[in-house]
């Protein structure tokens, strides 16, 4: 076998054993109230599960690991995983409930409607250019840590090197061992995670009208929506005319699942 042909198969053999590390990780979610339905989401690997009625959940994981913790009445809490945790000690994650506060008040000068008058009153702000200031700056929309992530594992072209095709092995590695793989579906899981909590931020109130939903069932009932295939186009288009069929329909299957489970 040629030298090439050798690092292929340890790569795959590398990214089967990565694969097969994974673990139940077992734990337990404490807080001063509801402590069902709080979404546990493994960044890393890319597994997904919700709490029992008691904060109790299963995971599939492995040593560091990240594990993001989420639910509407409590602040968001990351954690990274140590091997501890996957011996003999239970995972207990304690949550903070959010604390509504007050927007500030800023009181500035009063507007009289006499244009002539109001001109002088407001102060206006001119957009900062990098390019007019002679300072280079990056003026598109910020990246986010698994966007720069996914970039840096996929950077470069393959090139040619003299007359011969070239080889970028650290486009090549991440590829073969399923980094890159696993970072785009990061990337989309993030995605649809934030159209997902817009949606539930519009819409929440139109679909729960005439539903006694609780509060872990609304959420759950989004990530439910999110898991289907059309989701992601639907929800990037914002039509309301295909939005809210496909909430409804969704609502009626969602219930079906909950009646089943009561059964």
């Amino acid at each position: 076998m040629t030298k090439k042909t050798n690092i292929f198969i340890i790569l795959i053999v590398l990214a089967g054993t990565v694969n097969a590390q994974l673990k139940t990780l077992r734990g337990v979610v404490l807080a001063n109230g509801d402590v069902e339905g709080v979404h546990i989401l493994n960044k890393s690997s890319v597994k997904y599960t919700v709490t029992n009625t008691d904060g109790s959940f299963e995971i599939l994981a492995k040593p560091k690991d990240t594990l993001t913790i989420s639910a509407l009445k409590y602040q968001t809490k990351e954690i990274v995983l140590g091997q501890e945790f996957f011996e003999s000690r239970a995972l207990r994650i304690y949550l903070i409930e959010k604390v509504n506060e007050l927007e500030e008040v800023v009181v500035g000068e009063i507007l009289t409607g006499n244009i002539g008058s109001d001109i002088g009153n407001v102060e206006l702000k001119d957009e900062v250019n990098f390019y007019d200031l002679g300072i280079p700056g990056y003026t598109g929309k910020p990246k986010t840590i698994p966007e720069r992530k996914l970039a840096d594992a996929d950077a470069g072209n393959w090139g040619y090197v003299g007359l011969g095709f070239g080889v970028n092995f650290h486009k090549l590695l991440n590829k073969v061992s399923g980094r890159t793989k696993k970072l785009k579906a990061i990337v989309e899981l993030d995605e649809k995670d934030k159209c997902m909590k817009r949606m539930r931020d519009f819409y929440s109130e139109s679909i729960f009208d005439k539903e006694e939903f609780t509060e872990p069932q609304k959420a759950d009932y989004f990530y439910f929506c999110m898991d289907d295939l059309k989701f992601k186009n639907i929800c990037n288009r914002n039509d309301p005319s295909e939005v809210i069929p496909f909430f409804n329909e969704k609502l009626k299957a969602y219930k079906l699942n909950l009646n089943s489970k009561d059964d």
